[in-house]
């Protein structure tokens, strides 16, 4: 969460609303041509800044709460698929199957595989030249995790002897698992989308070129300089509010 900016987006506000208390109070003096400008076009632009503001903070807050609610339901992932792996190599699939559910694993434990170039490379020097290859096999990303666990579980699916006592190994309770994964990924990212939209509404009512909240304030500090005087306290009353443009 972005506080300063949270706090800087509050202040335009707050003393937007000052300033139009202080507008209010001129009384029949403040009386600008421009329909912006009238004290009832400013309530309603006050009006529609503090809702979109409240809605992008609830957004960002129902974001924030996905977030974690993904990472506390990933957690148990890395320990279960090892012990995936550990049920499947008792349950006397061939070592060739088992092979495969570690280079699952290794995946997402996060693991390099190293393999080794079989092809002897000599310098006219006589030295071995041979140098084994890395492959980078660390997709630790959120997405990639859920299609290496979907992927295990296809691969223990395919054989009938897999079928271990605990319940939190059994094919059917790892399904329901990976689709409570995909549902906290679907969630982060609906939420983020919400969130972002939500940013841009705001950012828009505050900041939009000549129609935001912050230029309509200038706009009303600079009537209130004309209309009353630079040297007025009407306008020594206004001139301290500040304004920011933050987008």
């Amino acid at each position: 969460m972005n506080t300063s900016q949270d706090s800087g987006n509050n202040a335009n506000i707050v003393n937007f609303q000052n300033l139009i208390q202080f507008c209010t109070g001129f009384g029949a003096g403040y009386n600008p041509t421009k329909d912006a400008l009238k004290i009832a076009s400013l309530q309603s632009q006050l009006g529609m800044a503090k809702t979109l503001l409240n809605e992008c903070t609830a957004m960002e807050t129902a974001y924030d709460n996905a977030v974690d609610a993904r990472r506390d339901l990933f957690v148990p992932l890395k320990p279960l698929v090892t012990k995936i792996v550990n049920a499947l190599s008792v349950s006397g699939v061939s070592d060739s199957i088992i092979e495969g559910a570690k280079a699952i694993n290794r995946k997402v434990q996060g693991k390099k595989a190293t393999t080794p170039n079989t092809t002897k490379e000599v310098a006219t020097d006589g030295t071995d030249l041979t140098q084994p290859k890395t492959i980078s096999s660390s997709h630790q990303s959120y997405d990639y995790m859920v299609e290496h666990l979907n992927a295990l579980i296809e691969l223990i699916s395919s054989h009938d002897v897999y079928d271990p006592n605990e319940e939190a190994l059994k094919v059917s309770s790892l399904k329901s698992y990976l689709a409570n994964l995909r549902t906290a990924n679907i969630n982060v990212m609906s939420s983020n989308t919400a969130w972002t939209i939500s940013r841009a509404n705001r950012n828009k009512c505050l900041y939009a070129e000549k129609t935001g909240l912050v230029d309509t304030a200038l706009d009303v500090k600079n009537y209130i300089k004309s209309a009353f005087g630079t040297n007025s306290m009407e306008y020594g009353m206004v001139k301290g509010l500040s304004f920011k443009n933050l987008k």
